[in-house]
């Protein structure tokens, strides 16, 4: 049984993750690009001082100016929550020994179109929310799917991206994420999986029963830690090894189109083997089509769809361009990476491989540091994405689902932290791949909605 649904599990995931998935998410943001009249580069220090800017210059960025509503710092924060996890630590690693240093190149290729793909996903889910019954915001794909389309087949798309969200939640949201810190915990810290999930299990049921207002607060208050935490240790070995960080780049730049990203062989195979694996962990990183941000940007006290869709650019911005960077420099300045092809030379890979690189600068505590980070960065993703299958479930079953939901999202925590999860992965990976068909059908359809609302807001501002 197990190994027939691998098998349909890897055709499935094939497609959505393979050459026709990748193309329309390309495709999809360069369409954005053009039609916004490349917005993300053109108006780039406007969106920067209006989003990380306003925080320190406008108090409405961080006020709560409305009792059923969470502030704009905090949406951010809860999304971030949810994309900055053992993604850009594992994923970025794994992108370097498959594709070569060049993946990194289209990582960012792909984050920058995914900035527009993230901007035009809340832009529609600012547009098209509404009010529930006790007048909090209820928004998200599913809406501007079934609004925005309309008809049989926009509601079809909304009911399927629903199902698919908390299937998701679970794998990705949930047990992938608590295995990874259960497995970095018991490798370093000798801590046995079962605590973990016990204690995790209880933490994460205090957190989101209490609904998004203390989700968020946690977010708040976790997600500026781990990133100071995480960036102050990147940044230190980076500087440490700063003779090596221009041949780094050279590798980057090199390998992005040459030989080197597949370790010899043909130019096209090299350069493909970088883009494949590049635009693959650039999309699962950031997750700019998923549409899963949207469940908690909607949610913010925030009258104007373009301003928040600028968050949902920088959202893309902070987990690819920053954090997935400074993990790519550790690993590519550490001599312990091939530069050419890319391989380790040390004979390990993924949080080891980057727990080796902090130890060429921190020594013993470098596993240790990225223990932590894993803990901090995997176990917010899993407070974030609580709330996206929330959503997902209250709109497919209504809002007295959601206790039910939450118990089970909980008791799932247990379980991630004490099985093996090859397939589990497998099947999160397909998952989210199935969320972003949906969606990006939708952002593509709605386009038009969102170069008008960006050609009003430049009117005006």
């Amino acid at each position: 049984m197990w190994e027939s649904l691998a098998r349909v599990n890897a055709v499935v995931g094939g497609v959505v993750w393979g050459p026709v998935g990748l193309t329309l998410l390309f495709g999809t943001g360069c369409l954005l690009t053009v039609r916004t009249g490349f917005f993300q580069l053109r108006y780039f220090g406007y969106w920067m001082r209006h989003t990380i800017g306003a925080i320190f210059l406008d108090r409405n960025v961080t006020a709560h100016t409305d009792d059923e509503a969470i502030s704009q710092f905090q949406s951010l924060c809860t999304a971030l929550a949810a994309t900055i996890g053992t993604g850009n630590i594992v994923g970025v690693a794994a992108a370097i020994l498959a594709g070569g240093p060049g993946a990194v190149f289209w990582m960012w290729v792909m984050a920058l179109l995914g900035m527009m793909t993230s901007y035009a996903e809340n832009v529609l889910g600012i547009c098209y929310r509404r009010r529930d019954a006790a007048g909090r915001w209820c928004g998200g794909p599913m809406y501007y799917l079934a609004e925005g389309l309309g008809g049989g087949f926009g509601r079809a798309l909304a009911v399927l991206f629903a199902c698919f969200c908390v299937l998701a939640s679970f794998g990705m949201g949930n047990m992938s994420q608590i295995n990874s810190i259960a497995g970095n915990l018991q490798a370093v810290f000798r801590v046995p999986p079962v605590a973990t999930g016990i204690v995790l299990a209880l933490l994460t049921g205090r957190v989101i029963l209490g609904g998004l207002k203390r989700v968020a607060a946690v977010t708040e208050a976790i997600v500026p830690l781990m990133a100071l935490f995480y960036l102050f240790g990147a940044l230190t070995v980076v500087c440490v090894h700063g003779a090596a960080v221009p041949a780094a780049f050279a590798a980057i730049f090199r390998g992005a189109f040459g030989l080197q990203a597949a370790g010899g062989g043909v130019l096209g195979y090299g350069m493909a083997r970088a883009i494949s694996w590049g635009f693959k962990r650039g999309a699962f990183s950031n997750e700019a089509g998923l549409g899963a941000s949207v469940l908690v940007h909607c949610a913010a006290n925030v009258e104007e769809p373009v301003q928040q869709g600028m968050w949902g650019m920088f959202e893309v911005f902070a987990d690819t361009m920053v954090v997935c960077t400074l993990t790519a420099l550790v690993v590519l300045t550490s001599g312990l990476v091939d530069l050419d092809t890319g391989a380790a030379l040390t004979g390990v890979e993924g949080s080891a491989l980057v727990g080796q690189a902090f130890s060429t600068v921190f020594g013993a505590f470098g596993p240790q540091f990225i223990a932590v980070s894993v803990l901090l960065f995997a176990y917010s993703t899993t407070l974030g994405w609580s709330h996206y299958g929330t959503r997902a479930v209250v709109y497919l079953l209504g809002e007295r689902a959601a206790a039910g939901y939450k118990l089970v999202f909980a008791a799932m925590v247990l379980v991630g932290a004490v099985m093996k999860l090859d397939l589990a992965w497998a099947l999160s990976d397909t998952f989210n791949g199935l969320m972003m068909l949906p969606n990006l059908v939708g952002v593509v359809g709605l386009s038009g909605v969102v170069v008008r609302e960006t050609q009003a807001y430049l009117k005006r501002k």
